[in-house]
């Protein structure tokens, strides 16, 4: 074993889906060792013949290591695996996917036995995982001095971003960023419904939809920009009340091509109740960031 192998972080990995694997393989080809636990122990035992320590329950593996990440099915599957496990003077990451309540709730559980906590959102899929090219990375919050700690050990796998003391962040940027993919998602699917039955090739039209969902990126920068200053009205192109009128166009059109509105639907249904609601205060002068403040349930926060 060289000099540097012997100064990295040992880790342990509790959870070896198809995540935890990934992550566990990427710290074992770095050099670290690695205790590793899974429920369905056929998991473990494969990692165990490529190098690392298999330990019988979860508590073996967190006594282990200080550094302790998690990567299990639920927030549920964390209670049930941490059950009775001492945690005293732990590390412990969680990059099982939870809402930022359970997030900011599981850092007080954490604290409560004695560890030290970090929360994670994995912004990659398992083949981006030890491939620094494919873009991946991992959202962290919580403990910014833990965070520092093992900042280089967390980096073996996939990028990290720190952002924020709140534990819950982490989770709240991921999901975020999760539900605008799906909304691109949704769009996208519509577009391909509106052409399936034409004698259209859905691979030209890609490239089409694919630039232009580029162009129309850096209006997420415009919505930022308006909601941070309170002003929706300076310099705006496309306004709500134009862009209202032009929805019975999409709505036509998917009926002649026999493509439900279903997607479409619920957005369209909010930007003509904010134009309805805001008709006498120039509602309509706006462009589309007035309808994330009738979403919200809560006073906005305004960024300093």
């Amino acid at each position: 074993m060289t000099p540097n192998a012997v100064q990295k972080t040992s880790v342990t990995m509790l959870g070896l889906g198809a995540m935890g694997s990934a992550l566990a393989r990427a710290w074992l080809a770095a050099g670290h060792r690695l205790t590793v636990w899974n429920r369905t122990p056929t998991r473990a035992a494969v990692l165990g013949a490529e190098g690392a320590r298999v330990a019988t329950s979860a508590a073996e593996a967190v006594a282990a290591n200080t550094l302790v990440v998690v990567c299990l099915l639920d927030d549920t599957s964390v209670d049930e695996a941490m059950a009775g496990v001492d945690l005293a003077g732990r590390d412990l990451v969680n990059l099982t996917t939870s809402t930022p309540a359970q997030a900011r709730a599981r850092a007080v559980w954490a604290h409560e036995r004695g560890a030290r906590y970090l929360d994670g959102g994995i912004m990659a899929v398992p083949p981006m995982i030890g491939v620094p090219e494919a873009g991946g990375y991992v959202f962290y919050s919580g403990s910014r001095e833990l965070f520092e700690r093992h900042r280089e050990t967390l980096g073996v796998p996939v990028g990290t971003t720190f952002v924020g003391e709140d534990p819950g962040f982490a989770a709240l940027y991921d999901v975020a960023l999760l539900s605008g993919m799906y909304g691109m998602f949704a769009g996208v699917t519509h577009a391909f419904a509106l052409i399936r039955g034409e004698d259209i090739d859905p691979a030209a039209f890609a490239a089409l939809l694919a630039d232009w969902l580029v162009a129309m990126a850096p209006a997420v920068h415009q919505t930022a920009d308006r909601l941070r200053s309170g002003d929706y009205t300076t310099n705006v192109v496309s306004t709500l009340a134009m862009q209202v009128a032009g929805t019975p166009t999409f709505l036509r059109t998917a009926e002649q091509q026999g493509v439900s509105a279903e997607l479409l639907d619920p957005f369209f249904a909010l930007m003509g109740r904010r134009l309805a609601e805001g008709a006498g205060e120039g509602a309509g002068e706006e462009d589309l960031a007035g309808v994330v403040d009738l979403l919200t349930r809560r006073t906005p926060r305004t960024a300093s």
